[in-house]
């Protein structure tokens, strides 16, 4: 399940928040898809702010990494 943010969590230094449009073209794939991993909670770490949905920029590029550390094919 995709992790939720605590109001009171204080946002990481010097980091930027991404709406949904802006990580899809980050990780070039369709905004859907991203919707999909957040309801599956496979993809990067996001929370709601309102009604829209939020990603840090740091967390998304740190999720990026964990997907090229994964198994590699032969």
């Amino acid at each position: 399940m995709t992790q939720q943010s605590h109001p009171n969590d204080r946002p990481p230094a010097g980091d930027e928040l991404l709406t949904i449009s802006e990580v899809a073209d980050i990780v070039r794939v369709p905004v859907a898809t991203l919707r999909y991993w957040r309801h599956l909670g496979t993809g990067p770490h996001s929370f709601r702010v309102g009604r829209g949905v939020r990603y840090w920029h740091n967390e998304v590029n740190t999720w990026l990494q964990s997907q090229s550390d994964g198994p590699t094919a032969a």
